[in-house]
C-alpha cells in the first residue's frame, strides 16, 4: 500500500489489516508511516491481520524495488498491490513550472507504473493477483482550476490500468481503479471549512465520503468474488458528478 501514512491509504490499510491481510504501508515519511502502523496494530483484535511500516518514494525505481523485495522479505509474497500515493499542489495554467508539473506526473503517475513493475514478480510468482489504482473523479470524469496536472495525471491511470489489465490477464492478475470524490481526510480538513461546505452541498448524498466508503470497494476488488472484473473503475463520490447542475440538487 503506497501513500499509507495519512488519509485514504491509511484507511485502506486499516480495513484491510482489520480482515486478516498482512499490509506493508510504504511512504516517503517513515515516521508517519510508522505512526500509522501502530494505529492499526492497536485497533485490529488478536488473530487478525498485521501492519509495519517501510520507507517509499514511488518516483524512484530503486525505492519501488526495494519495497516490494521489503514485502516478500517480511511477508513471503505479494497478493495485492494498492497504488494510492498522489499529491494535489494547485498551481493554475500560466503559472504552474515545468517543475510543479513534472513532480506531480512523477508521484501520481509514474509512481504508479513503477509500483507495479517492482511488484510484478511478486505476483506471477504467486500465481495470481490484484493491482487497484486509487484514481480520482477529477481528471477521468470532471476538472477543477489550479489541478490541470493532477488531472492528468489521474486520467492516465486509467489509461495505464486498461492496458495493464489486458496484459496481465494470463497471468491471472486483476487491475482496476476506484476514483473517490470529496472524501474527508486530513488534505481535505486543510482546504477549510468554506471549501468543504461547498463541497458538501453539490453531493446528492449530502455529505463527504469517508475513508472506509473508498477502503471497502478496493477491499472488494481485492477479493475472490472480483476475480472476473478487471480493467474497470469503481466511482465512490456519493452521486457528486451526476446532478446536470445545482439545479438538479434544489428540490432535495
Amino acid at each position: 500500500m503506497t501513500g499509507a501514512s495519512k488519509g485514504i491509504g491509511k484507511g485502506i490499510a486499516r480495513v484491510f489489516a482489520d480482515k486478516g491481510a498482512k499490509v506493508l504501508l510504504a511512504s516517503r515519511d517513515l515516521a508517519q508511516a510508522e505512526s500509522a502502523t501502530a494505529g492499526i496494530r492497536a485497533s485490529i483484535g488478536a488473530g487478525q491481520g498485521s501492519a509495519s511500516a517501510v520507507a517509499a518514494d514511488v518516483s524512484s525505481e530503486e525505492s519501488c524495488t526495494r519495497m516490494a523485495g521489503t514485502a516478500i522479505e517480511r511477508y513471503g509474497g505479494i497478493d495485492i498491490v494498492c497504488c494510492n500515493a498522489g499529491v494535489f499542489p494547485s498551481a493554475r495554467l500560466g503559472e504552474m513550472s515545468a517543475a510543479d508539473w513534472d513532480q506531480v506526473l512523477d508521484i501520481n503517475l509514474k509512481g504508479t507504473f513503477l509500483t507495479v513493475n517492482a511488484c510484478l514478480p511478486g505476483l506471477r510468482a504467486r500465481g495470481q493477483g490484484r493491482i487497484i489504482v486509487i484514481s480520482s473523479i477529477t481528471g477521468p470524469i470532471t476538472g477543477f482550476p489550479g489541478w490541470s496536472h493532477y488531472a492528468a495525471s489521474k486520467a492516465g491511470q486509467l489509461g495505464f490500468g486498461r492496458t495493464a489489465a489486458i496484459e496481465l490477464a494470463p497471468h491471472n492478475i486483476t487491475v482496476n481503479a476506484v476514483l473517490p470524490g470529496n472524501i474527508l481526510t486530513e488534505g481535505m480538513e486543510a482546504l477549510g471549512a468554506d471549501y468543504i461546505g461547498r463541497m458538501r452541498s453539490a453531493i446528492p448524498q449530502g455529505r463527504l465520503g469517508s475513508v472506509d466508503d473508498v477502503a471497502y470497494a478496493v477491499l472488494f476488488l481485492a477479493s475472490d468474488e472480483a476475480a472476473f472484473i478487471t480493467g474497470q473503475t469503481i466511482v465512490v463520490d456519493g452521486g457528486q458528478v451526476l446532478p446536470e447542475s445545482h439545479m438538479a440538487l434544489e428540490d432535495l
